[in-house]
């Protein structure tokens, strides 16, 4: 029973309000000490008082993820569901300033869409600082505007999501919601209005009096004056759609990285297409040159091979011409020197080499013989 709604709250956004915080959370905050020694019973009057005893805010820190007790007190006012007026209290509370963050922040996720950018909206005047416990269980320092942009602006805080509200400008088209106006907007419009004064006062002093009579003709100061009102509502509307604009600027310079991201894409493509194309065509061009010098190779064996060919069969021509014209007689008379000169010439052709079998190496050892180098065996 002391974790259920109350029976008389309204549903939040079609839901319980309690289902705004994530089970998992929820269960954990239903766990914890605080919870059940602190805000068990406790009303809206008396919820002020353990506000006013907050000294930091956060979700969860700790390994185990332990809730801090001002998610305690937010998950409390989301149970018992306090009175608006209430709620509006504890954010124009400027005493204590933990209590105006907890109104705040149950605002934005229970409240309207107007009445969240009605009420959080003056609270970026408010500097002060506070305290906040990180994840892991330090503290940080922060200051309460912070908070509040974070509140208007992000889609997560304190480890809670935030309700989807409509964007300021969309409510000011719709006529929902008054331009917002900055506080330093009457010390700009006067810094403006110094500053022109000086500027004509310059153009006086420097003119003659026929141009002086004609610049202060009262049809001219009717003119100016029209002008220098024109020129202060255009930069209060400036200032006033400031918002507009910086979400347009967003917009278009999200588009703009994103074709830039496109080109890039295609850029790194169409390099990674021409470096394959390159090594294609590198791979090829070895290809053919060692296709050409297997080639060329062939060409010289096959003309090695015909030259010892035709060596061979000029020189068995020698030797059958050279039996033909000998006679008997003179074989016999001289048959000594003959053999000498085979023997001699056998020994020279094993010298060389230049009679090996292999027609290739023949032809490289008759070479190797020309340059003096020693023949392969």
């Amino acid at each position: 029973m002391a974790n259920r709604t109350d029976p008389t709250a309204k549903n939040i956004r079609g839901t319980n309000p309690q289902n705004l915080v994530e089970k998992i959370l929820r269960s954990k905050i239903y766990q914890h000490t605080y919870w059940k020694e602190q805000c068990f019973g406790l009303t809206a009057e008396t919820l002020v008082d353990k506000a006013m005893e907050l000294d930091h805010l956060g979700g969860t820190y700790g390994g185990n993820r332990k809730p801090t007790p001002f998610m305690c007190l937010v998950m409390k006012m989301l149970q018992i569901q306090p009175e608006k007026d209430i709620v509006v209290e504890f954010i124009k509370n400027e005493d204590y300033k933990y209590v105006r963050v907890l109104g705040a922040f149950y605002l934005r996720l229970t409240g309207t869409d107007i009445d969240v950018y009605r009420y959080l909206e003056p609270l970026y005047n408010d500097y002060r600082k506070l305290r906040q416990k990180l994840t892991d269980g330090k503290f940080s320092l922060t200051h309460m505007d912070e908070v509040i942009d974070e509140l208007l602006t992000k889609d997560y805080s304190c480890d809670i999501a935030m309700p989807r509200i409509k964007k300021r400008w969309t409510l000011e088209t719709l006529a929902a919601l008054e331009p917002r106006k900055s506080v330093l907007e009457d010390d700009f419009e006067e810094e403006e209005e110094r500053e022109e004064n000086e500027q004509l006062d310059g153009l006086d002093n420097g003119a003659d009096e026929r141009d002086h009579y004609h610049e202060r003709s009262p049809a001219r100061e009717r003119d100016r004056d029209r002008d220098r009102d024109r020129d202060r509502d255009r930069r209060r509307d400036s200032h006033r759609h400031r918002d507009r604009d910086y979400d347009r600027d967003y917009d278009k310079d999200y588009d703009r990285e994103r074709g830039r991201g496109r080109e890039r894409d295609r850029d790194r493509d169409r390099d990674r297409y021409r470096l394959r194309d390159e090594r294609d065509y590198g791979h090829d061009r070895e290809r053919e040159r060692e296709r050409e010098g297997r080639e060329r190779e062939r060409r010289d064996r096959d003309r090695g091979r015909r030259r010892s060919h035709s060596r061979s069969r000029s020189r068995s021509r020698d030797r059958k011409r050279h039996a033909h014209s000998s006679s008997p007689k003179r074989r016999g008379d001289g048959a000594e020197e003959p053999k000498k000169k085979k023997k001699k010439e056998k020994k020279e052709r094993k010298d060389d080499g230049t009679d090996h079998p292999d027609p290739e190496i023949a032809e490289a050892n008759k070479l190797r013989a020309s340059l003096g180098l020693k023949p392969l065996k």
